[in-house]
């Protein structure tokens, strides 16, 4: 007679008893179809009020919209991001209080670094996904991020197995939100992709790979295509640095910032490319490099550090040295003024994130500091002016 058994208690494995001996076998390996179904990323909920065809916002010449960067969590993959919820719900109060308003925020530039392991789908999923559909639901705004090293890896080898499989996970994640493989927004198989809203072009692209010729050559010719009577205003966006003075920057020259700076900064010079949106550094800063063009007109790139949207504040480390980049850029008189430098101690540089007013040819700035940063003003307030409004095309 078979003995009854009284091993239920072990949950990853059938057991039984043979002759006074116990059996244990191994339990059923889940299929194929089952694992690929655990990892998974869920796509980021579409906005409520997507961006429209670009024909179709050709008259608008007043908005606004929302840019941070660098919102991995200390809890990533286990619990929501906090730090960024506090983010989140501040810009749904601003996104609401401006919903009426003269310049509606109308869509959310990331610069990257959603979490901090972008090979992980647990932490897309648990940590970050349905923060963001807050905002393309409850705000109902449209949501766009530009790859940092934490979500693709930081290797500029486009084959590497880790980026594969984490570039995989960020395009699952942003696959309602970006143009789709085979639109003329969008390179295919990259992360990068181009927008246009109104009086303004709109650009990201991953500076993990700066170095890449096929994404170059992809940001070149949406640059030379462009329309400039149509757009008048053009923004970059994208996780690393052209010059900063954190852990990153200073002293340290990342190998991605060397190919920006000797790729991309001179290409946005020649198309007159205005606002770079960037973060890897977590806290704000603000550089200005003025240069002469082609005509001989003085003109201005404002490059924004905003890495204040939940990840581990980061503080003052020094000043990059920057005289090699100055005599590359000395056929363009290139001349750099850091505005406004990160404070040396963390609580100096506060969670944050930017509302950028654009109106005609006028832009400019608020920077909202969040929970313990409420009445952060980087410049003795928090507004500031970008460009030369003095400059028309």
């Amino acid at each position: 007679m078979r003995a009854p058994c009284r091993f239920r208690a072990i949950p990853s494995c059938r057991a039984a008893l043979l002759g006074g001996v116990l059996l244990l076998a191994p339990a059923v390996a889940p299929t194929v179809a089952q694992a690929q179904e655990a990892a998974a990323v869920t796509a980021i909920a579409t906005p409520r009020t997507p961006i429209p065809a670009e024909a179709a916002s050709a008259s608008v010449t007043r908005f606004s919209f929302i840019a941070y960067g660098d919102t991995r969590g200390r809890r990533d993959g286990v619990a929501e991001q906090y730090e960024h919820s506090l983010v989140v719900e501040s810009m749904l109060r601003t996104i609401k209080s401006m919903e009426h308003g003269p310049d509606p925020v109308r869509f959310v530039l990331q610069s990257g670094d959603a979490v901090v392991n972008g090979r992980d789908p647990k932490q897309w999923n648990v940590s970050f996904v349905g923060l963001i559909n807050r905002l393309t639901t409850v705000g109902g705004v449209p949501y766009f991020l530009a790859p940092g090293n934490h979500d693709v890896t930081s290797s500029g080898d486009l084959g590497a197995s880790g980026r594969v499989e984490a570039l995989q996970h960020y395009l699952s994640a942003m696959r309602q939100l970006i143009p789709a493989d085979g639109a003329t927004r969008r390179l295919d198989g990259y992360p990068t992709y181009a927008f246009g809203y109104g009086n303004t072009f709109v650009i990201a692209f991953d500076s993990n790979i700066a170095e890449d010729p096929t994404q170059l050559a992809w940001v070149r010719g949406q640059l030379e295509g462009l329309d400039r009577k149509r757009f008048p205003h053009v923004v970059a966006f994208f996780h690393h640095p052209a010059f900063s003075s954190g852990p990153h920057g200073g002293t340290t020259i990342e190998r991605p910032t060397v190919a920006v700076r000797e790729r991309y900064m001179p290409l946005f010079r020649k198309h007159h490319v205005e606002l770079l949106f960037t973060g890897h550094e977590h806290f704000f800063e603000h550089w200005v490099e003025r240069y002469r063009d082609a005509s001989g007109q003085t003109r201005r790139i404002d490059q924004i550090v905003s890495g204040g949207g939940g990840a581990p504040v980061y503080t003052y480390q020094g000043e990059p040295d920057l005289r090699a980049y100055a005599s590359a850029g000395g056929a363009d008189s290139v001349r750099l003024t850091h505005l406004v430098k990160p404070g040396t101690q963390p609580g100096d540089n506060p969670y944050h994130y930017l509302v950028v007013h654009v109106d005609g040819p006028r832009v400019w700035m608020d920077v909202i500091g969040v929970d313990w940063g409420v009445g952060f003003s980087p410049y003795r307030a928090n507004r500031a002016v970008l460009g030369d409004t003095a400059v028309r095309r």
